[in-house]
């Protein structure tokens, strides 16, 4: 059993102001965190609590990731006219037959003690004239359940206030950080248990070993051209736990977010972060228009622009193709001033700095690829099937998400997850396991040549609307011009990562002959229940194959 896929180990990491020698080429500690995003600082914030030693790696800085970009909010029942009951229904319909109804049930009980934590560590959300904390709507809830916070800003209230209370914990001495760090792959010891993670930092390759490691890494955007996501979401998680041997589940559904920005061409600017237009633009009445003015989702679902995102995102892609255009249109043409400025202020400047103005004008939009409802198999309170290795957070696949994403439902699944891993391991550590060392081969890190053209093939073949031609073609793709190296960069290891997510993805969209949830195929249009199941994959001798397909817990 090898240790990892990367050779050499360096003698030091640097963490800012949380500098400390590795002994004999590595570091120990009792719990490694990666990823700062809402599940990594809940996770890590309550290993802190319990002082338990943790170690906290992200690519870039604390707080880095998609928490601090999320527009939509937190969902959770604090309206006495809503009830545990009803977003647990809501949840099941968009998740279209594939959520595991007891983790629907754990997660919306959970969500106001999510929310009462928040507050109590200083988060401010908006508030009515009473004081009572705003409820808004968005897609697919049937009553107003969404927190926010600055209108359009709540995932970076969020992060402001687990990153304050982290640092408060660093201070102490309670947690350590090692910042522009991008994990590699999992330390194994003679079982297959993980052990650790092998990682690249300023100082090059190193070994850093604990008796468990928490993947909270996010989502996988950054395999398609088109995206919500940061730069920093290249899969990388789910990339080291298919090596590390875990099961993969339901990776086909990558849920596509309706309405990204389509930036006039003369406003378009190399390397500018795609600008999501919130689902609570149409929570408060914006309409979906084609170019000539005309309903996107009249007459496609009972609930018009509110349906949930996969019905929405394939309208739109449906209607896209029909015409040849490059974009629809957002209409919120009618909320006036005032209701941008006050409760979209950031979709607002954001739009305007790119050439449109909401308050005049129709806002051009398209899906793009937005949040991964598949990931590492994995409960609630972390565990996945290896030994040693805990996955929270988007990176996750626990069954809440199902076949397709509610809105507002994934930071609160974050903080919920993150959480209970922190109090399962605060409360009880995998024992300390002895890492294997073994020669570590190349590592294959071309994507097509460069890689650049994969996310743009991911479009076109993997998108809003696939089918097994595209599917074939990509496959084709991936397999060939692979070239190896026995320099590893962090570009070559993210393209690697992205290059191995895509295999997943587009093995298990092959593999699922019908339409279900975000997963939309052309030449399979309907839902067919003989596939209400979960698909599982793994990752043998380099191919991704089936781990068994399961129906347990996806019928309420």
């Amino acid at each position: 059993m090898m240790t990892s896929r990367l050779a050499g180990l360096a003698p030091r990491l640097r963490s800012g102001s949380a500098t400390r020698e590795a002994t004999s080429g590595s570091e120990e500690s009792d719990v490694i965190v990666v990823g700062t995003g809402a599940a990594g600082l809940a996770a890590a914030l309550r290993l802190a609590e319990s002082g338990t030693d943790t170690l906290l790696v992200c690519k870039g800085s604390l707080g880095g990731g998609s928490t601090a970009w999320a527009q939509g909010g937190l969902a959770a029942v604090l309206d006495e006219d809503d009830s545990i009951a009803l977003h647990v229904d809501d949840t099941l319909v968009a998740g279209a037959g594939l959520c595991d109804t007891r983790a629907v049930r754990d997660l919306a009980a959970t969500a106001p003690g999510v929310i009462d934590r928040l507050v109590q560590l200083g988060a401010a959300f908006d508030r009515d004239a009473s004081g009572r904390i705003s409820l808004g709507l968005e897609g697919g809830h049937r009553h107003r359940r969404i927190v926010h916070a600055g209108g359009d800003a709540t995932g970076a209230e969020v992060s402001r206030t687990l990153c304050l209370a982290v640092a408060r914990e660093i201070r102490r001495g309670r947690i350590r950080v090692l910042e522009n760090t991008i994990v590699a792959d999992a330390v194994l010891d003679r079982t297959g248990a993980v052990c650790g993670v092998t990682a690249l930092g300023p100082d090059g390759q190193m070994s850093l070993l604990a008796r468990a490691v928490v993947l909270a890494t996010g989502g996988i955007g950054q395999v398609w051209a088109t995206t919500t996501n940061p730069a920093s979401s290249t899969g990388d998680g789910l990339a080291l736990a298919l090596r590390a041997g875990a099961v993969v589940r339901d990776v086909e559904f990558l849920q596509f977010h309706p309405t990204i920005l389509v930036v006039p061409p003369a406003h378009r600017r190399p390397g500018d972060r795609g600008v999501l237009v919130s689902e609570a633009v149409r929570g408060e009445g914006a309409v979906l228009r084609d170019q000539r003015g005309a309903p996107v989702m009249q007459g496609v679902h009972p609930m018009a622009d509110l349906a949930p995102r996969d019905v929405v995102s394939a309208a739109m892609q449906t209607a896209l193709l029909a015409s040849g255009d490059e974009h629809l249109l957002l209409d919120g043409t009618a909320f006036g001033a005032t209701m941008w400025e006050h409760h979209f202020p950031t979709i607002l400047q954001m739009c305007r700095e790119r050439g449109v103005d909401p308050v005049t004008e129709p806002i051009p939009v398209r899906p793009a690829a937005h949040y991964h409802c598949g990931g590492v198999a994995a409960d609630l309170d972390g565990r996945t099937s290896v030994p040693g290795l805990y996955a929270v957070g988007e990176v996750a696949a626990t069954g809440v998400q199902g076949a397709n994403r509610l809105a507002s439902n994934s930071i609160t699944e974050a903080l919920v997850a993150g959480d209970r891993v922190g109090q399962l391991l605060a409360a009880g550590l995998p024992p300390r396991r002895v890492a294997v060392t073994a020669p570590a081969p190349d590592l294959a890190i071309s994507l097509l040549g460069n890689g650049s053209e994969l996310p743009a093939m991911m479009d076109s073949h993997a998108g809003v609307l696939r089918d097994a031609a595209g599917l074939d073609e990509l496959a084709t793709a991936l397999e060939v011009a692979q070239s190896a190296t026995t320099e590893v960069t962090p570009d070559h290891l993210e393209d690697a990562n992205r290059r191995l997510v895509a295999r997943a993805v587009v093995t298990a969209a092959t593999a699922r002959t019908e339409s279900r949830g975000c997963h939309r195929r052309s030449d399979h249009p309907r839902t067919d229940p003989a596939w209400q199941l979960h698909q599982s994959w793994t990752l043998n001798d380099d191919e991704i194959v089936p781990a068994g397909r399961t129906r347990e817990e996806v019928v309420a």
